[in-house]
């Protein structure tokens, strides 16, 4: 039994009273990181995330140690299925009852040197667009709070999308240039696995490309576009912004695909990536499995068009196919996931980590920044009858290394 499944199996008695906790390494930092979540149950963001940082993680069977020290643990949604308190029992990190004591740690000062902030899962209102109104500004307003009354500030690491609307993302990376933070933020796809490993050089010159998903069309369709975007920010001139977005269903996204919207044979070219690796189950045709496909059209400035591709039954992974000028075949990957070790996650939180022991941010904010604001288009599209939807306001420019 490892240790994650020997913390599931105890949460009962964790509960009941303290036992004997040692880790099998110390941190390998000295960083001291609050960590703030909506709410805590086994497999949540949250238990994903925090509980790597308080314990220590595996990938493919070797062990790492807790990459910083965990301060202090902020929950604003306890229920009967929580873990976090018992896990923070048992690994001595101090339960606090405002966002603000976990940054000062029950002071008058900013005493960490980085925070982690997972809204994700709890019991929250859903707007008339079908987005999850977690609360990820209004925690990320807290933070700064703290930060202007202490006059200085430190790392900043928001799991997935910024916030489920464009004004409240774009507010939080506008405080985190004027105070001079650096910030992290996103998706595990683009960290994890990829097979096989495509890695596009900087430069490269996409004719078209395409990502697949699959799942909820908020929760994973921001998935799919960080898909999409870790390789298509890498192309000649860098990134400059979206132009417009359009979200289509059913006959119209099939239609859209007949008339050169978007690239179906990028489609083929990623399910086939997939099925290289995870052997398919009894499948029909992809349009008679998937009659009722989601697909998110993006236009760029500089004029590359892309598609993001979420399939109802097909497909239940994702993957990414893109044609690059000059070559006769799609390039295209899949993003493993693997199950149920997740190390994805570990890799996302060794992203994290290196942003709080280093101060620098492993991959540009700005990515997120932009598919954030994609998401929240693109939600206005699909609720407005896959009405195109303009977008001045991404006209984000950024550039990978």
């Amino acid at each position: 039994m490892n240790r994650r499944e020997f913390l599931a199996q105890t949460v009962s008695g964790l509960a009941a009273g303290p036992l004997s906790a040692q880790l099998v390494a110390p941190p390998a930092s000295d960083k001291k990181i609050a960590a703030i979540v909506t709410t805590y149950h086994r497999y949540s963001h949250a238990d994903n995330i925090v509980t790597r940082f308080m314990e220590g993680y595996s990938i493919v069977g070797k062990s790492f140690p807790p990459p910083c020290k965990v301060a202090s643990l902020y929950i604003e949604q306890v229920n009967d299925l929580d873990i976090g308190q018992p896990l923070a029992r048992r690994w001595k990190v101090p339960l606090v009852k405002s966002i603000a004591d976990a940054l000062t740690l029950g002071g008058d000062q900013l005493a960490v040197d980085g925070v982690v902030i997972v809204g994700e899962h709890g019991d929250y209102p859903t707007n008339d667009k079908g987005q999850k109104q977690y609360p990820r500004r209004r925690m990320f307003e807290e933070v700064v709070k703290v930060f202007r009354a202490s006059k200085k500030s430190v790392p900043v690491f928001n799991d997935k999308h910024l916030a489920y609307a464009w004004d409240d993302a774009k507010w939080m990376y506008d405080q985190s240039r004027e105070l001079g933070f650096p910030m992290l933020a996103g998706s595990s796809v683009p960290v994890t696995w990829r097979r096989p490993d495509l890695q596009p050089a900087v430069g490269v010159e996409w004719d078209r490309a395409l990502s697949v998903g699959y799942g909820h069309f908020e929760v994973y369709g921001f998935h799919t576009l960080e898909a999409l975007q870790v390789m298509t920010e890498r192309r000649k001139g860098g990134e400059t912004g979206v132009k417009a977005v359009q979200a289509l269903t059913g006959k119209a996204a099939w239609d859209a695909a007949q008339s050169g919207q978007w690239d179906r044979g990028l489609l083929d070219a990623a399910v086939a990536a997939v099925q290289a690796k995870v052997p398919p189950k009894k499948q029909g045709k992809i349009e008679d499995d998937d009659a009722q496909a989601l697909v998110y059209l993006i236009e760029y400035n500089d004029g590359l068009r892309a598609a993001s591709y979420l399939s109802p039954r097909h497909c239940q992974e994702w993957a990414f196919a893109g044609r690059i000028k000059g070559k006769p075949e799609p390039a295209a990957c899949w993003y493993e996931l693997p199950k149920p070790q997740r190390d994805h996650f570990s890799f996302l939180v060794q992203h994290a980590a290196q942003l709080m022991t280093t101060g620098k941010a492993p991959y540009p904010v700005e990515r997120t920044l932009l598919t954030t604001g994609m998401l929240d288009f693109l939600m206005t599209s699909k609720s407005e009858g896959g009405r195109r939807v303009e977008t001045p306001q991404l006209a984000i420019k950024y550039q990978v290394s």
